[in-house]
């Protein structure tokens, strides 16, 4: 990296960090950098110093823990979380089931307070039935249930468990080591008690802190599920999970709501607590609604008292997100100015940058300043560079207004060489927004859609565990939407029901991507009619469908992908191994003129089939195959085993979108010729970048409108403006 490079371009959009003993190191960064906004953050300390600095001062603020006193004072006001045992076979016709097993006591507590009779459940899992509450007893002094059962059946208890150690503050805790910082507790400000307790502080807080200028809350009511085990393992994380938000006094307002009576089993859910994976019930989905509507209302009272003393609200993307649902459709109620969130690739930056409804939108990039990454054997240069390049290519098609850098300072400043390389990452940041000058980026005159059982509502959410964390039975799917999250196309995210009521005309090519009877797949929606002739007529009349994995899948009436008509594809289960198949390769594609070698389908999956009269497989695995298209009526269908993200597969990918969407010459309206290379234009002002998704030096070509414009050598991971030449 030259001198040039280490210059700031410009200032702002730039939010640091900061600590009581980094005062002036804060500051030298503060001026190198060019930023405008200093940050405290969990476990550090925003020094008075630095409060006369020039630009705005961050201040996190937490409306469920940092008060023990308050928690003490009214242990029945401690947050709640329904937790299921473990599952115990009855040898004989007694069963004692310990509850907290496998749970980490200094997190989780029984709740001893509340009437189990009223607001647990044990459930027999071999019959799938309720036990009644007279077969059954609680020994509070031993934490055991005592069931009265039917020899060699399967018991579980579903029961309420206060948490007494905030999850996020326990996670902080064991991985920076703190050794001497107190527990903290954390408090349902839902609870009328509390909620007055918690408003009283807020203003209290606004008056004594006249120098923040954004109270930045982390976040608001309910932490998303994150349990630990006896050895302080992780042991259940969902980042989308409902789990921990519930207590008798918020089931009982649900109850009133909902019109019928709530069952523990509507959130425990044998055991998988409505993983984003389960297509979720209507209970749930019911359960879902209401969170969002209680919570935005209260998030609202807390964000007008912030108002009130002329500070900025701004939400952080995670944490006690739970019930805020972005993309839902009370989110705008709540008047936040801002929200932030943690980027860990392209998917999680749209996660945050197409949130509707707020002032701004701030992306907090990787790594952060923890001393898991900043230690021997660390690489967190290697890290922010990787970040950066999904991130990018993002932030090219739905910008960020700002991005920052969280955790220790101290950190970041004395890692030999990392302070440059962020210098590079936030001068390439300004420099996009100087050249797009707040206009969109070209995409194709269609849209795509991602169907699923979520829909909108889980926005660039599809196929994941938790935030950006890679899963073996996962990547292959997320892939897909990473790939399209820098892509030229304007994406939808539409439920199974938006398609009963009919695909709007501006979709031409929907993706259905996931593993047999997910959310993400469809599950049995797939045996309904009017999904599948709705889908064939779109195809038929021209539109295209895409299918990674297990598409469409569901075993019924014959056939596994119940649009393997579509597709031209099925999987063989065992069932049709009488039947032979004789299918032959034919790679001669448009989907494939640009792929040189092996093409990575990742996990993939076995035994896929071609089958009909119009197919044509692009690659095999012995036998079987991993890439197929097939013509349907005037429309297409193309089928992926598995699509990893790679900028190979993100440009076999973009072939495939215009391939089956009847628009190829389309795609070359803005191209360039390396697959390793992507190109953005922004027509308004004349502006194209054209990137190195690789780490190396690339040579490419850039047409447009089908001419060659320039010859471009790229240094490794660059990003070269140039001037928009037609005619």
């Amino acid at each position: 990296m030259d001198k040039k490079e280490r210059t700031m371009l410009t200032t702002g959009r730039l939010t640091l960090p900061t600590d009581i003993d980094m005062v002036d190191e804060t500051i030298r960064l503060k001026n190198l950098l060019g930023a405008d906004a200093l940050r405290d953050c969990d476990g550090t300390v925003m020094p008075e110093a630095l409060l006369s600095q020039d630009g705005k001062k961050y201040a996190t603020y937490y409306t469920t823990r940092k008060d023990n006193e308050w928690a003490l004072e009214n242990p029945e006001e401690i947050q709640q979380e329904y937790l299921i045992s473990n599952r115990l076979t009855a040898k004989d016709t007694v069963l004692n089931i310990k509850l907290m097993e496998g749970f980490h006591t200094e997190q989780l507590k029984v709740n001893t307070i509340d009437d189990p009779k009223r607001w647990w459940e044990v459930m027999d899992r071999t019959t799938g039935e309720v036990v009644p509450t007279d077969k059954w007893e609680f020994n509070a002094e031993t934490e055991e249930v005592i069931i009265q059962t039917e020899k060699y059946h399967e018991y579980t208890v579903s029961f309420l468990a206060f948490l007494i150690w905030d999850p996020v503050h326990m996670y902080n805790f064991i991985t920076n080591d703190w050794q001497d910082a107190p527990h903290q507790l954390t408090f349902d400000v839902r609870q009328p008690k509390t909620q007055k307790h918690v408003k009283e502080k807020l203003r209290k807080w606004c008056e004594e802190n006249p120098h923040i200028d954004v109270v930045r809350f982390t976040t608001f009511f309910h932490q998303f599920t994150l349990t630990f085990d006896e050895q302080k393992r992780e042991k259940y994380v969902e980042w989308f999970g409902y789990s921990a938000s519930v207590s008798p006094y918020i089931l009982e307002q649900f109850e009133k709501w909902a019109g019928y009576k709530f069952r523990p089993e509507f959130i425990v859910d044998q055991g998988y607590h409505n993983s984003m994976f389960r297509v979720p019930s209507k209970e749930f989905r019911d359960f879902v609604e209401f969170q969002q509507i209680e919570v935005s209302k209260l998030a609202k009272e807390l964000v007008d008292i912030v108002h009130e003393y002329g500070k900025e609200a701004m939400m952080f993307l995670g944490d006690h997100w739970i019930g805020t649902e972005p993309f839902g459709k009370y989110f705008e109620t709540i008047g936040l100015d801002a929200v932030v969130g943690s980027v860990g690739d392209g998917v999680t930056l749209r996660m945050i940058s197409d949130i509707k409804g707020v002032n701004y939108t701030e992306g907090r990039l990787l790594p952060y300043f923890f001393p898991d990454v900043f230690c021997e054997g660390g690489d967190p240069i290697g890290e922010a560079r990787d970040n950066w390049l999904k991130a990018r290519r993002a932030i090219l098609r739905s910008p960020l207004d700002r991005i920052g850098y969280g955790g220790y300072l101290k950190l970041a400043s004395e890692w030999p060489g990392f302070i440059d390389e962020i210098t590079h990452v936030v001068n390439e940041f300004r420099l996009i927004h100087e050249n797009m000058n707040g206009t969109k980026a070209y995409v194709a005159p269609f849209k795509v859609a991602v169907l699923n059982c979520w829909g909108n509502l889980r926005r660039w959410m599809a196929n994941q565990v938790h935030h950006s964390i890679w899963h073996r039975e996962i990547y292959s799917y997320v892939g897909v939407i990473e790939c399209l999250s820098g892509m030229p196309f304007d994406v939808e995210f539409i439920t199974f029901d938006e398609v009963r009521e009919g695909i709007p005309e501006d979709i031409k090519v929907i993706i259905n991507a996931g593993d047999a009877y997910t959310s993400f797949s469809g599950a049995e929606n797939w045996k309904d009619p009017a999904v599948l002739t709705a889908l064939r007529e779109f195809v038929d009349n021209g539109g295209g469908l895409i299918g990674v994995g297990e598409p469409t899948a569901c075993q019924f009436e014959g056939r596994y992908f119940q649009l393997s008509d579509v597709l031209g594809v099925d999987r063989e289960l065992g069932f049709s191994l009488s039947t032979d198949k004789y299918n032959e390769l034919n790679a001669e594609h448009f989907i494939l003129e640009d792929i040189e070698g092996e093409i990575d389908f990742g996990e993939g999956k076995s035994r896929i089939y071609a089958h009909g009269k119009n197919y044509q497989i692009l690659n095999q695995d012995g036998k079987y195959s991993r890439l197929v298209v097939n013509e349907y009526g005037k429309g297409r269908g193309v089928y992926f085993a598995g699509l990893p993200y790679s900028p190979q597969n993100c440009r076999i990918l973009l072939r495939a979108i215009y391939y089956a969407a009847g628009k190829e010459s389309e795609m070359k309206r803005f191209y360039v010729t390396n697959v390793d290379t992507e190109v953005t234009v922004f027509e308004e002002t004349g502006k194209i970048a054209v990137i190195n998704n690789s780490h190396e030096k690339r040579y490419t070509e850039l047409y447009i409108d089908g001419n060659l414009s320039y010859r471009l050598d790229l240094e490794g991971m660059e990003m070269r403006w140039v001037d928009l030449k037609r005619g």
